[in-house]
């Protein structure tokens, strides 16, 4: 009798995803103006959320220079240095237009994705947020560079209590904000189904994360999902301006 003969079936690599992806941005229920400012990408290549902070005045000028600089990342360069690189130069001209005749001290918060090879790139300054849903999960990839961040670590308060706390807005880090910008920065292989979330504190202040990741799981498109997000942070009030980019990775 001849010894059994075990075939093992080839193992193919899995094809790379392909990645399209909407943004939707909105002045909310009570700010005269939007100064947010938004990056989408057709190539589905590079995103980014930057809102400008109206407290210091002219917040939509500092979020259109964030923007502005970013959407001359070239194409292929490498991620991480283009992206510091990009919001280094973000932080000068900010500075330097602050100091402008009839303009004030100005800034702004952001988060960028820029997609190579299947690996995201997240660059973020502030208490813009980078979410990752997979399988169903939601994941918070950024951390809030703001006071109340730093009282919930040092367990001075509740991360349940983070949004109604007085100083709940004052970040610790934005672009604009000091000569010497530090950008905090990490990578996140995409794998076929994952959903990528942009967006500013005026959507995580109305809609919580159990919130979100309902509306990320029920999503059938990037544009559908941000025009549902916008219009439940809506529906809560919406104090601020609101900005949400989605980001699909399908095929595979």
């Amino acid at each position: 009798m001849s010894a059994p003969i075990t075939r093992v079936p080839p193992i193919w690599p899995m094809a790379a995803p392909q990645f399209h992806g909407a943004g939707l941005t909105h002045a909310g229920l009570v700010r005269e103006r939007n100064e947010d400012s938004i990056l989408t990408d057709p190539s589905g290549v590079l995103w980014a959320v930057a809102d400008g902070m109206g407290g210091y005045g002219h917040g939509d000028v500092a979020s259109d220079i964030v923007i502005d600089r970013l959407s001359q990342v070239a194409e292929g360069t490498l991620s991480t240095h283009a992206l510091r690189s990009r919001l280094i130069e973000a932080n000068s001209a900010i500075l330097a237009k602050g100091g402008e005749p009839g303009m004030n001290q100005m800034g702004s918060t952001v988060v960028a994705a820029l997609i190579q090879n299947s690996v995201a790139t997240i660059a973020w300054a502030g208490d813009c947020r980078a979410y990752l849903m997979r399988h169903g999960a939601l994941r918070l990839l950024t951390r809030d560079h703001t006071v109340v961040q730093e009282m919930v670590e040092q367990g001075l308060l509740r991360d349940t209590a983070r949004e109604s706390h007085p100083e709940s807005h004052v970040v610790t880090r934005a672009i604009g904000f000091e000569r010497d910008v530090e950008i905090d920065m990490l990578q996140v292989p995409l794998v076929p189904g994952d959903r990528l979330l942009l967006c500013s504190d005026g959507l995580t202040a109305c809609l919580s994360d159990q919130d979100i990741g309902s509306y990320m799981r029920a999503g059938t498109t990037p544009q559908g999902l941000c025009n549902a997000l916008v219009a439940a942070a809506l529906e809560a009030g919406a104090p601020d301006n609101v900005s949400a980019i989605c980001v699909f990775a399908t095929g595979g």
